[in-house]
């Protein structure tokens, strides 16, 4: 019979550790009972929703900087290729400057060889006339 007791008392035991572990455990702050357990993991997903949309918050004003970091970049650009516009225009502005003095200058040198060719020309013909002249005049005379 001492087993039998042994047993039951064994059985009851058990039964009363199983009723109340969640209270001593509770107690304890080891364990919380499931209803605040639910009202704390409740509390932390809305915390995690909260810095969640912080966080989107956030990641959007860091786009929206980085967008006008790009439209001020692209302004930037934009106003270089002005400034590259404005050198081209005047290298062919230069260009068109420096055909016409060079076309100028090919027009005064054409015009000098006219002359030149023309003074040679004269400068034989006189030359050519004197000579003959002074031939003549040492023949008739001599």
């Amino acid at each position: 019979m001492p087993a039998v007791n042994r047993q039951l008392t064994l059985e009851d035991i058990s039964e009363h550790v199983r009723a109340h572990i969640g209270e001593w455990l509770a107690e304890q702050s080891l364990a919380k009972p499931p209803a605040v357990y639910e009202i704390e993991l409740r509390e932390r997903m809305i915390r995690v929703e909260e810095e969640l949309k912080n966080q989107r918050e956030l990641m959007k004003q860091g786009f929206d900087l980085m967008e006008k970091r790009f439209e001020s970049v692209d302004k930037r650009f934009e106003a270089v290729e002005k400034r590259f516009e404005t050198v081209d225009k005047r290298f062919e502005s230069m260009i068109v400057e420096n055909h016409r003095r060079f076309e100028a200058m090919d027009k005064r040198f054409e015009n000098l060889t006219k002359r030149i060719d023309r003074l040679i020309i004269w400068s034989l013909g006189i030359a050519m006339g004197t000579g003959s002249l002074i031939v003549t005049t040492l023949k008739l005379l001599l």
